[in-house]
């Protein structure tokens, strides 16, 4: 942009009389929509005279295709109520009906479709795609269907729409079709049926595509990584990025690196996403409000937030998802203060919060127990900007309030709740009520939390061990008897550690590892010499009827203990060990890994489905308070 804008100088002082303004303004706003500076593609497009048809086009397509859709609008209703504006024209219509579609305007669309048929466009084949396609994202399959039964001439286009549409309109059957009586197919017809197969989560279908296509190109590649980002395969994503690098004759761009920087950010692998961002760096590629979005999130969410905030700080524009991501990185790691700081410096700058904003901002208090803090916001939502909290935010602001025992006010909240609370409101209340010791209100709220849902193993599990701590082993052994009738399954722990590039990923009890000999060898060493420095096993966590041998021996096979164990044998003396978890860190992890982190003088640090954990020397940067 810096030498765009002096050869813009260069016009402004010395251009030729014989060049044509609108010519030049034409690919300078080209340009500058490009590198997202609509500000710039405005400015120069203000500059103009007598602005042409294809200057018009050009400013509205700047704002269309950087999905700034209602200026899209408000451009061409400034062409339309213009008595020197060029008609609009079918590149015109394009930009507009996307613009539609995109803001699911459904009266805008109709008006702008009557003036389609008025200027007599309605017989154009682009526009008649674009017609097809906007209808589509309306919901409107039967209008869309019938415009493209009315088409004298068809191209590969309106297929591929027709395809695409089905897809989003959630009927795969139609699409695939559609697609089989396709006359001509193209790299897009094959990448859309996939991406369909993708959106319905029949990754199967998906990737069996992917595999039989006659060739591929950087778009058909990101259909299937993104389909297995977006589907939770974040291992895949990765797998098939590494294979995509492999060919060597498809370059990523900025698609590709945003879904891969979300399994990275998934599953903490640090190492692919840091070689990401150098390859961003050394490819000259400009860091996009997207892919820097993607880029912070990512390096947040893997351990590193000072990296996330030296990218953020890099960044040429944020919005508000970019304040939102640091604010909740921050509050991730524990840091309250400085996302409070970061929060008033977005309304400084004069971007407004957003709900996700809110979430990170109550997030932050509840991992520091700042109360009062967290009930300022709260009420800060509603009542200086009109959001209106969500299930979430109440969820946050009763953990909040069970956290630090303040248990009556966190129930008279949901009770007083306007929308009713689901079982992650009343759960976390119940976390409240196991941590002080309120039995009563923690039985009457297992009740509520099983009318909602038979099946939630979580208050099984927290009454069979109320029970068995208080010696009611009877009432213990019918939980555990319950879940079995009722064929209620515990969910999984799992963990994922990044070695050399490679994410492993362990379950409890794991031995499907090649190397799990020697991880059972190192936990069992482990063990002894933890003991020797004073750990005891929190083997009340074990519900079941066993010995307390087993008991201590099934502690002993934490995934996160089975995925520190194979990063201490896997990496060189000093190595930070960082883990991944899929739920809340257990007692027992919590209170093994802090001795793990001074017997082997290495700092551990552990992300569990709420928070990161920094286990050094002993202790842990959450203070015991999660």
């Amino acid at each position: 942009m810096k030498q765009v804008l002096q050869i813009q100088a260069q016009l402004v002082t010395y251009a030729p009389p014989f060049l044509d303004p609108n010519f030049a303004a034409v690919k300078l706003i080209g340009i500058c929509a490009v590198h997202c500076k609509l500000r710039q593609a405005a400015l120069i497009f203000s500059q103009l005279a007598d602005p042409n048809v294809f200057a018009w086009n050009a400013i509205l397509k700047a704002h269309s295709y950087n999905h700034n859709w209602s200026y899209t609008l408000h451009y061409f209703n400034c062409q339309l109520s213009s008595p020197t504006a060029p008609a609009p024209d079918e590149y015109t219509f394009t930009s507009v009906l996307k613009a539609c579609a995109g803001l699911m305007a459904v009266l805008d669309g109709c008006k702008v479709h009557a003036v389609v048929v008025k200027t007599s466009f309605n017989f154009n084949i682009f526009v008649q795609n674009s017609l097809i396609d906007m209808y589509f994202k309306f919901g409107n399959s039967d209008i869309a269907q019938l415009l493209f039964d009315e088409m004298l001439v068809r191209d590969v286009v309106s297929w591929n729409t027709l395809v695409s549409g089905y897809s989003l309109c959630g009927n795969v059957e139609l699409a695939r079709w559609v697609f089989d009586k396709m006359p001509v197919k193209n790299l897009v017809s094959w990448s859309a049926m996939m991406a369909a197969y993708a959106r319905s989560g029949d990754l199967e279908a998906a990737r069996q595509l992917f595999d039989v296509m006659p060739e591929r190109n950087v778009v058909s590649w990101n259909a299937m990584i993104a389909g297995y980002a977006q589907n939770e395969k974040y291992s895949n994503a990765i797998n098939l990025f590494n294979e995509m690098q492999k060919t060597g004759n498809v370059r990523p761009n900025d698609v590709t690196l945003i879904s891969v920087l979300s399994a990275c950010a998934h599953l903490g692998a640090f190492d692919l996403g840091k070689w990401i961002d150098r390859f961003i760096s050394r490819s000259g590629m400009e860091l996009s409000l997207f892919l820097g979005n993607a880029l912070v999130d990512m390096y947040a969410k893997c351990g590193f937030i000072v990296e996330a905030r030296r990218i953020f700080d890099k960044m040429q524009e944020r919005d508000v998802i970019s304040w939102s991501i640091i604010i909740s990185g921050l509050a991730m790691h524990g840091h309250a203060e400085e996302a409070f700081e970061y929060f008033f410096e977005m309304l400084d700058c004069g971007v407004m919060p957003n709900e996700v904003t809110f979430m990170g901002l109550l997030s932050a208090c509840t991992h520091s127990g700042l109360v009062d803090k967290g009930l300022k916001y709260f009420n800060m939502m509603d009542h200086i900007y009109g959001i209106t909290p969500k299930i979430e935010h109440y969820g946050c602001v009763v953990d909040l309030l069970s956290r630090s025992g303040r248990l009556v006010e966190a129930e008279d909240l949901i009770n007083s709740m306007p929308i009713e609370a689901n079982v992650i409101v009343w759960g976390a209340l119940l976390g409240g009520c196991r941590i002080y010791g309120d039995i009563e209100r923690g039985e009457r709220v297992v009740q509520r939390i099983l009318e909602l849902d038979s099946e939630h193993s979580g208050s099984y599990v927290y009454l069979a061990n109320v029970y068995a701590s208080v010696g009611r082993l009877d009432d213990a052994a019918k939980c555990r008897l319950n879940m079995r009738e009722n064929k209620v399954m515990k969910t999984p722990g799992c963990s994922w550690i990044e070695v050399h590039n490679a994410v492993h990923e362990f379950f409890m009890g794991d031995r499907s590892h090649p190397q799990s000999d020697i991880i059972y060898a190192t936990i069992s060493d482990l063990m002894l010499r933890m003991k020797l420095a004073g750990y005891k096993p929190k083997t009340d966590l074990i519900v079941h009827s066993i010995d307390e041998e087993e008991k201590e021996n099934a502690l002993s096979t934490h995934s996160e203990k089975l995925a520190m164990a194979f990063g201490l044998i896997s990496t060189s003396k000093g190595t930070t060990i960082r883990v991944v978890k899929n739920l809340r860190v257990c007692n027992d992890c919590h209170e093994a890994t802090k001795f793990i982190s001074r017997i082997v003088e290495r700092e551990i640090i552990v992300r569990d489905r709420s928070r990161f954990h920094h286990f050094k020397d002993g202790k842990c940067s959450c203070n015991d308070y999660w």
